[in-house]
């Protein structure tokens, strides 16, 4: 996406210089044409200079409607780079929180001191802080209405984990997504679904499952079993060896 938007910028880049150089190229040929068709003869100057005099109004506008555009397309590059560095600084910060989910105990502690003790609580509330964010892209970019984002945020909050993020990391929404008319609109649709899903009755539980017996440990039994009994039949055999032995 980043080199499509780079290619596109670079062509109307190279546009905007050839139109200007088409322009200089008529400036500066322009007294040359003009000798050429003063040396004509019958030709009625002052008329000419009246029917000048009539488009010039009109080149005026003309001027103007492409000085506007060369200002609307400088705007929109801008806006454009400064969308890539907000792309760019909201993927590294994911790769962070996506190091953290591997290693909790590890990276944790690095981003300050928290309440949560349960650790299957604080890998929630991580894993919830990349839902919002994922939820809070596609909608300033476009690619998550209105009508998708309530459906998943009505899902969210219907659990007990979702309702427990929001309520932590609110603050923290409103202070980083409040600058923009979309952010201002991001927070208030999730204020709802939030409002709406508390008015609907409790949360539903989140229930962890504990873990099966681990299957290493099961074929370590088996595999002492095994081991003493073929130890037992060794030793049984020795034993009968030297008993015939002896008889012979």
């Amino acid at each position: 996406m980043a080199v499509v938007s780079t290619a596109r910028r670079v062509g109307r880049a190279l546009a905007l210089l050839a139109a200007v150089a088409v322009v200089l190229a008529v400036v500066l040929l322009s007294p040359f044409v003009l000798k050429e068709v003063s040396g004509v003869q019958g030709v009625d100057w002052n008329r000419l200079s009246q029917a000048g005099a009539a488009y010039g109004f009109t080149s005026a506008i003309v001027s103007a409607l492409a000085l506007a555009g060369v200002a609307v397309s400088l705007i929109v590059q801008n806006r454009q780079a400064r969308a890539e560095q907000i792309q760019a600084i909201r993927g590294y910060y994911l790769e962070l929180v996506r190091l953290e989910l591997d290693d909790m105990a590890l990276f944790q502690p690095v981003w300050g001191d928290t309440d949560i003790a349960d650790p299957h609580e604080r890998k929630r509330h991580v894993y919830a802080d990349l839902m919002m964010n994922y939820a809070w892209m596609g909608f300033e970019i476009g690619t998550i209405r209105e009508g998708l984002l309530r459906d998943m945020l009505a899902g969210m909050f219907a659990g007990e984990a979702g309702r427990r993020y929001w309520g932590r990391a609110r603050t923290s929404w409103i202070a980083g997504s409040s600058g923009s008319r979309v952010g201002r609109r991001f927070l208030a649709v999730v204020s709802e679904e939030h409002a709406r899903a508390v008015a609907a009755g409790p949360p539903a539980r989140s229930v962890v499952v504990s873990d099966p017996p681990a299957a290493p440990a099961a074929r370590a039994a088996r595999v002492w079993r095994v081991s003493v009994g073929a130890l037992i039949g060794l030793g049984a055999g020795l034993i009968l060896g030297s008993v015939l032995r002896d008889r012979r």
